[in-house]
């Protein structure tokens, strides 16, 4: 009876012994995935405009990152930079838009695998490049909302009241051509006085040519 009770501890402890251990299983981290940080959909761009987010990714081989035109029919997307190295959640590259025209456009970050894995598309849409124009106002500013028993202030409309100017009399420039009444007389004594002197002058020539015709008749 001792025996088969050692017997018994024996396979006991054996089976205990080697039977595998059932470890809890612990949950795996989530897969790092490929996106754009900044700018944000919708944000208005000026200058040169920092990109940030992240490409790596398990079997990294490249990424692309790019723009277009929003309504492009055609979505001809421009190269900004390509990755030969990932990024982990830094700076992707240093859009400049000042070569741009103002208008709407979308960021595109592609990032490549290996081992036949399909791309990852990043699309960043509504990015308005505002270097030329004016940015609009995103949000309205809010428009105060009267509460009853509220009496409304009536807005003043200030009234403009012309002022009188005092007229200033500007005096006129002197007539050069004007003749006062004096200068008249006088010019007029003068002509008199010239006329008689003319008229004694003919008067004493013609007495002495007289007297000299006689003179010679004698």
């Amino acid at each position: 009876m001792f025996q088969a009770i050692v017997l018994f501890v024996i396979l006991l402890f054996s089976f205990l012994h080697l039977r595998p251990q059932v470890q809890e299983s612990t949950p795996t981290a989530e897969e790092p995935r490929a996106y754009i940080a900044a700018p944000l959909p919708g944000q208005a761009l000026q200058g040169s405009v920092p990109v940030s987010g992240r490409t790596r990714l398990p079997d990294f081989r490249g990424a692309e990152l790019s723009f277009t035109y929003q309504d492009d029919p055609r979505q001809t997307w421009f190269l900004i930079k390509d990755f030969d190295e990932p990024v982990d959640e830094g700076l992707l590259a240093n859009w400049d838009t000042t070569t741009l025209t103002d208008g709407v456009y979308q960021l595109r970050l592609v990032v490549y695998s290996n081992g036949g894995r399909q791309p990852i598309e990043i699309l960043v849409p509504g990015l308005r490049v505002r270097n030329y124009t004016p940015i609009e106002t995103d949000t309205p500013a809010p428009t105060a909302t009267p509460q009853p028993g509220d009496t409304p202030v009536p807005t003043l409309t200030p009234t403009v009241t012309p002022t009188p100017l005092p007229l200033t009399a500007t005096p006129l420039p002197t007539n050069a051509a004007k003749i006062s009444s004096s200068e008249i007389a006088a010019s007029m004594g003068e002509g008199v006085l010239i006329v008689g002197l003319a008229f004694a002058v003919g008067g004493v020539y013609l007495g002495l040519r007289g007297l000299l015709r006689r003179r010679r008749n004698r």
